[in-house]
């Protein structure tokens, strides 16, 4: 099965293509600052990294975060639209998973804290452990202040995420990475329609109705 897995969700957005009969992932990896996404560019580059047509791909891997808001529904809108258009298979991995993955991949040992900055003074915290080269998560992911992952650190955690120094300086960073979601969804069979591709966000959304709109005097 030849795979396009897709990661928009952190500061490091990437591409990677993988095939059944060729275990390295065709990655390729846009680390520029801001917000300025050219995923089509992206799909782009790492189909003729792979030598592959659009055509050829049968299953679409996306991160479905938690992460940037903006780059979970460019990358849902994709597979969504993608899967009208030829009926390719939907998987959808989580941030957690892909990074305890990465972690693990990279030469993580033992237990681990994934860190991921949730705004708003919070983070999204999950514990994990990483053994033999593959990682699982432990306890599920959760909505934590920063004093709560301060005391995490301060009883022996090791913290790991995209951007984890920014806030906890003995952190390690580990960015997920499409190539690595790849080899996690050729795993998987658990496929979904595109309109059962979730978002994971945790926090609740919250908003204030507008007031009914007043009548203005008219002046003759």
């Amino acid at each position: 099965m030849k795979i396009l897995a897709l990661y928009f969700s952190s500061p490091q957005r990437s591409v990677a293509v993988l095939s059944a009969k060729d275990a390295t992932a065709h990655e390729v990896i846009d680390s520029s600052p801001g917000r300025d996404m050219k995923p089509f560019s992206l799909i782009e580059a790492a189909l003729r990294h792979a030598g592959q047509e659009r055509e050829a791909i049968e299953c679409l891997a996306i991160g479905l975060g938690p992460g940037s808001y903006t780059g979970i529904r460019v990358a849902v809108s994709l597979a969504q639209g993608w899967q009208l258009a030829t009926g390719v298979k939907l998987l959808g991995i989580s941030s957690v998973e892909c990074i305890a993955a990465q972690a693990a991949t990279d030469g993580a040992r033992g237990g681990f804290s994934g860190v991921i900055d949730a705004q708003r003074g919070e983070f999204y915290l999950a514990s994990c452990e990483a053994q033999n080269g593959a990682a699982r998560e432990i306890t599920p992911l959760k909505l934590a202040t920063r004093a709560e992952v301060e005391e995490r650190e301060r009883a022996g955690a090791q913290l790991i995420g995209p951007e984890v120094t920014r806030w906890f300086p003995n952190g390690r960073i580990v960015f997920p990475q499409a190539a690595t979601l790849a080899h996690l969804a050729s795993t998987r069979s658990d496929f979904l329609p595109g309109e059962q591709l979730d978002p994971i966000y945790l926090r609740e959304t919250t908003f204030v109705k507008a007031p009914p709109a007043r009548p203005l005097p008219f002046a003759l």
